[in-house]
């Protein structure tokens, strides 16, 4: 089967690839619609759907993935976020999230001005290239959790929803 994910980033293919992996899995640079920086629960999941909905089109009977990064306010407190979009070959939509951290209160003004994430985390954990590497999750977990670790459990939520469905 064709899966095409919406997302060129290493971390996001890795994950579907590691999930997906006697399928043939495609990357392709799909637009999130919403802003570089998701700012709540509801902007991040609709990222990952509307990902997901663009890489079924490129496919005739394949599926699209969408995953995407977030952050997210739980009362006064800041979290990392992340979903994931599955669209089927019959266009039927399924969702799913995942881990969720406490961020640092310092970050909270970089974002709200603007910044994505993982440029703030770049040089607030002074390394390069985090959100290709270990991202946010992976430094503020001490390395136990990795982005492609944390984007793999939603996709296996994805696929596991999807096969108990068809």
């Amino acid at each position: 089967m064709e899966i095409i994910i919406g997302s060129k980033n290493p971390t996001k293919v890795q994950a579907v690839a590691e999930i997906f992996e006697s399928d043939q899995v495609n990357a392709i640079e799909a637009k999130s619609k919403v802003s570089a920086q998701p700012f709540s629960d509801e902007e991040t999941k609709q990222g990952a759907i509307n990902r997901a909905m663009e890489c079924r089109k490129y496919t005739t009977n394949g599926i699209g993935i969408g995953l995407e990064g977030g952050v997210m306010f739980v009362g006064d407190t800041l979290y990392l976020c992340n979903w994931g979009a599955l669209v089927a070959e019959d266009w039927r939509i399924f969702t799913a999230s995942g881990a969720r951290i406490a961020l640092p209160n310092e970050l909270v003004e970089s974002l709200k001005n603007g910044f994505e994430l993982g440029e703030i985390m770049d040089d607030y954990a002074n390394r390069k290239e985090v959100s290709t590497h270990e991202g946010t999750i992976g430094i503020f977990t001490n390395d136990l959790v990795s982005r492609k670790e944390m984007f793999a459990h939603v996709v296996k939520l994805l696929r596991g929803q999807w096969e108990y469905w068809k």
